[in-house]
C-alpha cells in the first residue's frame, strides 16, 4: 500500500472541506451558488482538490482520477459561467446546479476508491478497481447525483429561478 504524502494529506483536507461545506450548502439553500459564503467555500475547494489531484502519480500516469479533475474543474466553469453571466437564459439555474452537483460525483468516485484500496491498512476492503463493491458504490453515487438534481430542478421550479 502506498503512503500519502504530505501533498495527499492536503489534497485529502481540502477535498473533506469541500465536500462538508457542499454539504451544508445544499442542505441550507438547496443549491450551490458562489454568493453564499458555504458555496463559495465548496467551489474554491473543490477547484483546489481537483487542481492538487493533478499532481498525484502513485499509479503511474495520466488516470481515470485525473480525468475526473479535469471534468470537476470543467464543471466548475459552466457552473460559473451560467450563474455569473445568465447567458443560458432560463437554463442558467439548471445547468448551474448540474455542474455544480457534478462536482460532488467526480470527488466521490476517487474518494472512494482510494479509501477503499487503502483501509483498512492490513487488508484493504478491494485490491482491484474493478471490484464489484467498487462499482456498486459507483452506482449508488450516481443515483443520489441523480435524484439530488431532480430535487433540486423541483426546487428551482417552484422558486423560479
Amino acid at each position: 500500500m502506498p503512503e500519502i504524502t504530505l501533498f495527499g494529506w492536503f489534497h485529502t483536507l481540502i477535498a473533506i472541506i469541500a465536500l462538508l461545506s457542499g454539504v451544508f450548502t445544499l442542505a441550507k439553500y438547496k443549491v450551490i451558488e458562489s454568493q453564499n459564503l458555504s458555496g463559495l467555500i465548496f467551489l474554491a475547494c473543490t477547484f483546489i482538490a481537483a487542481a492538487s489531484a493533478l499532481g498525484i502519480y502513485k499509479h503511474g500516469g495520466f488516470g481515470v482520477a485525473h480525468a475526473l479533475a479535469v471534468l470537476t474543474i470543467l464543471a466548475l466553469l459552466v457552473g460559473f459561467v451560467a450563474e455569473k453571466t445568465r447567458c443560458f437564459g432560463g437554463l442558467s439555474s439548471y445547468l448551474q446546479a448540474t455542474a455544480y452537483s457534478a462536482t460532488f460525483l467526480f470527488h466521490m468516485i476517487p474518494a472512494i476508491t482510494d479509501g477503499l484500496m487503502r483501509l483498512p491498512i492490513d487488508a484493504p476492503f478491494v485490491t482491484n478497481i474493478e471490484d464489484p463493491l467498487l462499482r456498486g458504490f459507483y452506482l449508488a453515487f450516481l443515483v443520489t447525483y441523480i435524484v439530488g438534481l431532480v430535487l433540486q430542478f423541483r426546487w428551482l421550479r417552484k422558486n423560479k429561478r
